[in-house]
């Protein structure tokens, strides 16, 4: 029987992206991870982009996703918590429905 995979989708600030790397490769129970720059729109939250991200509508992050066994997620999250509490960091943790190759 295979072990549950789930998903866990972090938004982190262009800032923060070289420590983020390091503190994922230093965690053991990840054996890869991916990451994008994006835009975020967060219309909630003016008080924390610049005021050219405030004029643009949009602000710079960058997206890891971290593909991990759903029992070592608990340990992932209480690792980046200790190195990025405070940061405002958000992270997602979805279920993996299906997977394979085409």
């Amino acid at each position: 029987m295979s072990e549950q995979e789930i998903l866990v989708s972090i938004s982190v600030p262009p800032i923060l992206e070289e420590d983020f790397v390091d503190c994922l490769l230093a965690i053991d129970t990840i054996d890869s991870f991916s990451s994008t720059v994006m835009n975020a729109h967060n219309c909630c939250e003016h008080e924390k982009m610049s005021l050219a991200e405030q004029v643009a509508g949009r602000q710079k992050q960058v997206n890891f996703r971290v593909y991990i066994v759903e029992e070592h997620c608990a340990h992932l999250i209480q690792q980046l918590k200790a190195c990025f509490s405070g940061t405002g960091i958000q992270y997602r943790v979805l279920p993996v429905l299906a997977k394979g190759h085409l």
